[in-house]
């Protein structure tokens, strides 16, 4: 699967990812931020999902509908979870459910939605 990890998600759950054999771009291996829009605008190009921290790409694809290729957003995770989070979303769904999909994690519950 394809990701693109914001830089407030962290290099562990980037680095994880790639050991699991993940094709992984990491933002906080550029030299600078790119800002949110310019950072989905990558991700849907790429095909790649988004997996932020930040809950500001809920306005992005909602509220302005722009395009993605998914996105998961861990805003209430804290970072020693956030590994065994993606792990459950990863065993629970498959590729084909995540691709397009919103999935925000708050505590132990995990939402899936799809813009319209």
């Amino acid at each position: 699967m394809k990701f693109l990890v914001d830089r407030c998600t962290g290099r562990v759950l980037s680095e994880w990812l790639r050991q699991k054999g993940h094709d992984v771009l990491d933002a906080r291996e550029w030299h600078h931020d790119p800002g949110d829009s310019a950072l989905l605008q990558i991700a849907a190009a790429e095909s790649r999902i988004l997996i932020t921290i930040d809950t500001d790409f809920g306005a992005l694809i909602f509220l302005s509908q722009r395009s993605h290729a998914g996105i998961i957003r861990l805003p209430d995770v804290p970072a020693q979870s956030r590994i065994s989070i993606m792990e459950r979303i990863l065993a629970a769904y498959p590729e084909s459910e995540l691709v397009g999909a919103v999935i925000t994690v708050r505590g132990s519950r995990i939402r899936i939605s799809r813009p319209s």
